[in-house]
């Protein structure tokens, strides 16, 4: 079952909000005449079992007012600055491995409204060689990440496991044959190629025996053609076509945290690495 977490915290915001201001204006007051005339009516000296009695909050109020503003804070973090995402796949290896933990900037692309996705500040636009997070257009509650490959005008096209760029190949160098992470051995036929993405240099992952997708494609106005690092091992825009500028999320800036049981847990070398 998927649940839409940003309409949950909006939802969680106005009602603790509304409990909050409602006995802000009507219920405190009526507390303080109640306590007030339980310290007028005292002989002597005041009960203060009577006086607790009188003060005391209801329960929803008490959560609402202690929640109210952890909730709100937790709304304006990730809805305009920063969002934790978790790496489920490997189409982004070798630069995002499974069980990374990464921080995502939300305003990098512009400030937007929670849960309408209004865009209500335009602060600037993905750059080519950008990690981006995005709703999957085919199914805009699944969150993907990938590479920003072709801006708006741009010809892509992918040919014999080569990026072509407005015509123009894109340079890729052998490193040389990849480490798998798990084993610590090199993994036969798949090899590690430092990419150079029009000044935005990257590695990327190639596998010998894997069966060639060509592909070319113009890249209308206000869409974005988005590949894995992991080339053949990745559904992106070579599959499924553009992603819109209204289904961006933000974009990939570091790796706070790495877990996962099948490589022995958390990789400490990965915490804190930025992503490029």
């Amino acid at each position: 079952m998927d649940f839409d977490f940003p309409m949950i915290m909006v939802v969680a915001t106005a009602v603790t909000g509304f409990v909050y201001a409602l006995d802000a204006a009507l219920w405190a007051p009526k507390r303080r005449v109640e306590v007030e005339r339980v310290k007028a009516t005292a002989e002597g000296e005041v009960d203060e079992e009577k006086l607790a009695k009188a003060a005391k909050e209801p329960i929803l109020v008490e959560y609402s007012r202690s929640l109210f503003p952890v909730i709100l804070a937790v709304l304006v973090l990730r809805s305009f600055l920063v969002e934790p995402f978790r790496i489920p796949s490997g189409s982004m290896m070798p630069t995002l491995l499974v069980g990374d933990f990464i921080l995502v900037n939300k305003f990098t692309y512009g400030l937007r409204l929670p849960v309408v996705n209004t865009r209500i500040a335009d602060l600037g636009r993905p750059a080519r060689g950008d990690v981006a997070v995005f709703r999957f257009p085919k199914d805009p509650t699944v969150d993907y990440i990938k590479r920003v490959v072709g801006l708006p005008g741009d010809r892509i096209a992918y040919r014999g496991k080569t990026l072509y760029v407005n015509g123009t190949a894109v340079q890729i160098a052998l490193e040389g044959p990849y480490t798998g992470t798990s084993s610590g051995l090199p993994m036969p036929g798949i090899h590690v190629y430092k990419e150079d993405l029009v000044g935005v240099q990257h590695n990327i992952l190639l596998e010998e025996h894997k069966p060639m997708f060509d592909v070319e494609r113009v890249v209308p106005d206000g869409h974005y053609f988005v590949m894995g690092d992991n080339r053949d091992n990745s559904n992106d825009s070579r599959f499924w076509g553009f992603v819109p500028e209204g289904n961006l999320v933000g974009k990939a800036f570091m790796i706070w945290m790495h877990w996962n049981l099948d490589t022995g847990g958390i990789e400490w070398r990965r915490i804190g690495n930025s992503i490029h």
